[in-house]
């Protein structure tokens, strides 16, 4: 069975909406204002895509990265990778053509079939609805959160505010870099 990891930026309230300036947030670009850079928080990102060996999107973030991602260097490793978007209304000629093998997803049960194929842990990165019905439905197994030392208030939120039983968390990783932002990693608890 395939490890589904989350992997977000998020403020200490909880919103991950618009980190890296995606438009229509009124704090877009989040992650870049009054935070000082330091490299050493972000190597978690270079080792999501050396461990990863598929991409999981949704709609929203798949229409975000795919016209940006597929060109950074950055996020080479990514490009070569499997992606799967989860989406009811994404058409096959609305995925670019530029960023290697991308399958659309229908359902949730669909999402579920992915995680009992051969592989290594599938990656998802953004996707607030998606997070919301992927946690909600206990297919979600890791969590990777850089939390910066931001309250934001209103925006999307990483985690959804349905009424469900508990979902335990192991913190495996933890680390705090002189920004302020933390690294936690945490496995889900079956």
């Amino acid at each position: 069975m395939r490890t589904l990891i989350s992997t977000a930026f998020i403020s200490l309230d909880g919103v991950m909406e618009a980190p890296g300036g995606e438009p229509g947030y009124r704090n877009s670009g989040w992650t870049f204002k009054d935070i000082e850079f330091v490299p050493e928080a972000f190597e978690i990102k270079s080792r999501e895509q050396e461990e990863a060996t598929a991409m999981l999107l949704g709609r929203t973030s798949y229409e975000a990265f795919s016209p940006v991602w597929p060109g950074m260097e950055e996020f080479a490793g990514y490009k070569a990778m499997p992606k799967y978007v989860v989406s009811t209304t994404l058409t096959q000629d609305a995925l670019v053509p530029d960023w290697g093998d991308t399958t659309i997803l229908r359902s949730l049960d669909e999402v579920a079939a992915l995680k009992e194929t051969e592989g290594g842990p599938v990656i998802m990165h953004g996707s607030a609805a998606l997070n919301h019905a992927l946690s909600d439905a206990g297919l979600i197994d890791r969590y990777h959160l850089l939390v910066f030392p931001l309250l934001l208030g209103a925006g999307k939120r990483l985690f959804s505010t349905a009424d469900k039983d508990a979902q335990r968390l192991r913190l495996v990783e933890s680390e705090a870099y002189g920004n302020g932002v933390q690294k936690n990693v945490f496995e889900v608890v079956r």
